[in-house]
């Protein structure tokens, strides 16, 4: 994706700035990679920083309220104290580390409703930021994650929509002040007993840490309220799991005996809400270099980073 706007600071005439992304596809652990590309204007002009950060939509907690703000989760600087002369080109190259606990955004191909993610371009020019605009970026998930999500879709889950909340996870080293929930519809053999489950991943280098949670519906001889389960593998073990057979045992213990599921469970946070539901239409295009980019925009432009 590409931007191009006239620097606020400096006014008519001043430079100008394109942010160009090499490949706008990433996955957590990896680099973005691409240049920061500014032309001159009509008059000298001086930049005292140029930094790019990742931003994405979290729901924050406040009493009996809930709001939604924009959080900045990654950062680096890319240049500073920059001369730049009347018409002079200057390319900076950078590459973005992508934290792994980043949110996904894509699966299988097909765009997260309600995830949005983007690289912001900031400029400081004589104490003053100018915000520079923002360029989706797509994150799919790992190999070991794609195992887990994969079992959802062959057990019959329904995807209904994904979210990030502030807060942290019990028994996980959680480095990011949020996490995603991926919130699914439970298959036909768990409706009236199970109201959503909601999926959260953390990883490190090493590790997977899955963290499920069902919100269980109430009935004659069984109490309602959430049950959690936490599953812990090293990615490898993940990618080679059979994460079906044990998200369908630990949805069968939750919803008949009122369980907490295997590998012990953990009371890990105050669920509310739906999870990732149903696999998001396995089998949907993949997306490729940055054809799905210009398409969505301009929702995740104005509308998205509107605060």
């Amino acid at each position: 994706m590409v931007f191009k706007r006239m620097l606020q600071a400096f006014g008519v005439g001043g430079p100008t700035v394109d942010t160009v992304l090499t490949n706008p596809n990433v996955r957590p652990g990896e680099y973005l990679t691409g240049e920061v590309r500014i032309a001159g204007g009509d008059h000298p002009a001086n930049i005292d920083h140029v930094v790019l950060s990742l931003l994405t939509r979290v729901e924050v907690e406040s009493g009996d309220n809930e709001y939604n703000t924009n959080r900045e989760f990654a950062k680096i600087s890319v240049a500073q104290r920059l001369a730049v002369a009347p018409g002079q080109r200057i390319a900076l190259p950078f590459q973005f580390p992508v934290p792994l606990e980043t949110p996904l955004n894509v699966v299988m191909g097909t765009q997260l409703h309600g995830m949005k993610m983007g690289l912001r371009t900031e400029l400081e020019v004589r104490g003053a930021v100018d915000p520079g605009d923002l360029d989706p970026v797509w994150v799919h998930a790992l190999p070991s994650q794609e195992a887990v999500l994969r079992a959802f879709g062959q057990l019959g889950f329904r995807f209904t929509k994904a979210d990030n909340e502030q807060g942290r996870l019990h028994g996980v080293p959680q480095q990011l002040p949020f996490f995603q929930e991926i919130e699914f519809y439970p298959p036909p053999q768990f409706h009236g007993r199970l109201n959503q489950v909601e999926l959260t991943f953390v990883a490190d280098q090493h590790h997977l840490y899955t963290i499920l949670e069902a919100d269980k519906r109430g009935g004659l001889f069984r109490a309602g309220g959430d049950a959690f389960g936490h599953f812990h593998m090293s990615h490898q073990e993940a990618m080679h799991a059979d994460w079906a057979g044990i998200i369908n045992n630990w949805m069968a213990q939750i919803s008949g005996r009122g369980g907490h599921g295997m590998h012990g469970g953990h009371g890990i946070h105050g669920g509310h809400g739906p999870g990732v539901g149903g696999i998001v239409a396995a089998g949907a295009a993949g997306v490729v270099g940055g054809m799905i980019m210009g398409e969505v925009f301009d929702e995740i432009g104005d509308a998205f980073f509107g605060d």
